[in-house]
């Protein structure tokens, strides 16, 4: 067996997105301010920079603001289309009804915000930071975490490249690199591979929440010209979803005569026979909707999870040797539908806590500097403003739901802090019998306004090589057929919006549990959603996967 080589940092950064940039371009920029050096590297899964990001995305500035000043006249794609007109609009099956936006706390407004691509951005902020120094491996999936003698994180493993489906090697073999750090930062996004293994280790989620995610479904168009209102965000509550099945959706006009849009279905839902998929489909066909797309074209799809879970959600930040930092920590807010800005500043308050602990000699050990600086932050605050918001509306329903946590936003804007914090469970608890909820019937898509998964997954450009270990691991492999098909139909059918879960041979008598992992866009919900928790979702050979353009 071929050795691993092994390479020394100061901080390795698992993840290419805002937190995980962030967080290098704030190292370097603290190195620089004292005279001083530090090593900096940065390993991203995607086959480039960007590859795996998707975001509405109305981007707050203030990291931005923080972090380079002047970007707005750096050549940032960002500063293209500040944010012109914001409207909330309430579904019903065929019209809509505006929320006036002086019933809302005033931080809901997007005055000063702007949209438009973060894939797009991050390739930005990755050329900031190559500038000053940072080393950037894309196609690089780190597979491995790597642990010192005393049980401190070392650092991580890539993965090998070139192993085949048996796992024996192929003629193209590469072994993985080992990336040795004084301190590790992951930054992998939302339900991290690694992140995850790593809560459970160090007991991180003790003192928290359970997390909570919704599922995002999104769509790039071209549309009309006389339809474009560039700056123009619209948010729907309401049709299709309902109290069972609750989230909301966005409608973006950005740059380029584009609309960014989309439906994240909160993963609390129970009837196993929803699809989120559909939902989104579906939503495309409200009057409202399909007015503005009229005589468009989709040109791009994808989907990924996100974290609902809010502040009590957040786990310990710290474990010796390394930090949790963005969506590998949780810090979404779900009422403002943003999280750019709060990972990236999570990014930089970890950034200024390890290179503190490397001047002054240490290495392995815990930054408590990060967390008490999250304690004392805008993000803490911002964050426990608004984390009632998702379990009263939860609990209590869309209507009187939201106008109980439009109530305690208020109040806690005010400075009247609720002396109470609501709970969560996690959503693979969710999930009703097939014969307890209503079987759901959604239309045949018409291939102009609805679409097929398939054809979706082909705009998403994902591509993985088939002969490599399948990545969506079972626990259990009967478990699909012989418990979930019976009790729920196996919704791994329909929780997946890429058609990665097929069960054949049903009408033979011979069902057949098919895992198509070619398919998958790493959105994770099946690792979240599985009622079972049978699907275990690990990191795929390196640069697999979709490669959004402009997501």
């Amino acid at each position: 067996m071929s050795e691993r080589e092994s390479m020394p940092y100061d901080v390795v950064i698992v993840g290419a997105g805002p937190a995980g940039l962030a967080a290098a371009i704030r190292l370097k920029q603290l190195a620089s301010e004292q005279g001083g050096e530090i090593s900096v590297c940065v390993l991203e899964k995607g086959a480039e920079v960007g590859a795996h990001i998707l975001s509405g995305a109305v981007i707050d500035p203030i990291s931005l603001d923080e972090l380079l000043p002047e970007w707005r006249t750096m050549g940032c794609p960002m500063a293209d289309t500040p944010v012109t007109e914001n409207h909330h609009w309430i579904l019903s099956k065929k019209g809509h009804r505006e929320v006036p936006h002086w019933l809302l706390p005033s931080f809901l407004n997007n005055h000063g915000t702007y949209t438009g691509s973060l894939g797009s951005l991050c390739r930005w902020l990755a050329e900031q930071a190559e500038g000053l120094g940072v080393e950037i491996f894309p196609g690089f999936a780190a597979a491995e975490v790597l642990f010192n003698d005393d049980g401190s994180v070392k650092g991580v493993a890539t993965g090998d490249m070139g192993v085949a489906r048996d796992g024996t090697h192929r003629d193209d073999y590469q072994p993985g690199l080992e990336l040795h750090a004084k301190y590790t930062f992951f930054a992998e996004g939302v339900r991290g591979h690694l992140s995850k293994q790593l809560i459970r280790q160090f007991d991180l989620a003790k003192k928290s929440q359970p997390q909570v995610y919704g599922i995002g479904i999104k769509e790039l168009w071209d549309i009309a010209p006389e339809n474009h209102v560039p700056g123009r965000v619209i948010h729907t509550q309401g049709w299709p979803l309902n109290d069972k099945a609750n989230g909301g959706a966005f409608l973006y006009h950005q740059a380029n005569g584009q609309v960014a849009l989309g439906l994240v279905t909160w993963l609390s839902y129970s009837n196993p026979h929803l699809s989120p998929f559909n939902e989104m489909q579906q939503w495309k066909t409200h009057p409202s909707i399909a007015a503005i797309l009229k005589g468009g074209k989709r040109v791009s799809y994808g989907a990924r999870a996100i974290s609902d879970g809010g502040l009590q959600s957040i786990p310990k930040l710290v474990f010796p040797g390394g930090a949790l930092i963005g969506c590998s920590a949780g810090f979404l807010n779900v009422p403002r539908i943003k999280g750019s800005h709060t990972a990236m500043k999570s990014g930089m308050m970890a950034a200024e806590a390890a290179f503190a602990a490397i001047g002054e000699g240490r290495t392995s050990d815990e930054l408590a500097a990060y967390p008490k600086a999250f304690k004392n932050s805008w993000v803490k605050k911002e964050l426990s403003i608004v984390r009632n918001a998702l379990p009263l509306v939860e609990k209590f329903g869309m209507l009187a739901g939201a106008a109980l946590a439009n109530a305690t936003m208020w109040a806690e804007s005010l400075g009247i802090k609720m002396p109470f914090t609501l709970g969560h469970h996690p959503n693979h608890e969710d999930m009703w019998r097939k014969d307890l909820v209503p079987k759901i019937e959604y239309p045949k898509p018409d291939g102009v306004l609805t679409f097929d998964r398939l054809s979706s997954v082909f705009l998403s450009n994902t591509n993985h090589a088939e002969d490599q270990p399948i990545h969506l691991q079972l626990k259990d492999p009967s478990v699909p057929i012989a418990f979930n098909l019976p009790m729920y139909d196996e919704p791994a059918q329909r929780y997946c919006p890429a058609g990665v879960y097929e069960v054949v041979g049903e009408e033979t008598g011979d069902p057949k549990f098919v895992i198509n992992a070619q398919n998958c866009v790493h959105c994770k919900t099946c690792d979240i959603k599985d009622p079972t928790q049978n699907i275990n979702w690990v990191v795929p050979e390196g640069g697999g996967g979709p490669t959004y353009p402009n997501m």
